[in-house]
């Protein structure tokens, strides 16, 4: 079986961004506490909620405690889940040529 199969690839790439939207959530949480530090926008980590990195979000707004008061994270970070959650079903579908 070849290392490069398109779940293993699909796998990797969602796993990176994850990490990476994670690290921002850390990041911005540690900016929060320090005055007139430039912030993280809440558009770029709606951004990479959307490019696939809700998972790594919605992990870093409960682990940081950091955007959880804010309903519109509490309700748009899972809604984007389900998202991207069917675009990468639907991407391993077409990958593997079973669409």
């Amino acid at each position: 079986m070849p290392l490069l199969t398109p779940l293993n690839l699909i796998i990797f790439l969602f796993s990176l961004l994850n990490l990476m939207a994670f690290l921002i959530m850390l990041i911005d949480k540690i900016k929060s506490v320090a005055p007139n530090a430039e912030r993280i926008s809440e558009g770029m980590m709606f951004f990479l909620a959307a490019a696939f990195g809700s998972v790594g979000i919605y992990l870093g707004m409960f682990v940081f405690r950091h955007k959880t008061r804010k309903w519109y994270f509490l309700l748009g970070i899972p809604l984007l889940m389900i998202e991207n959650a069917a675009t990468l079903y639907f991407a391993y579908l077409f990958l593997s040529n079973s669409l």
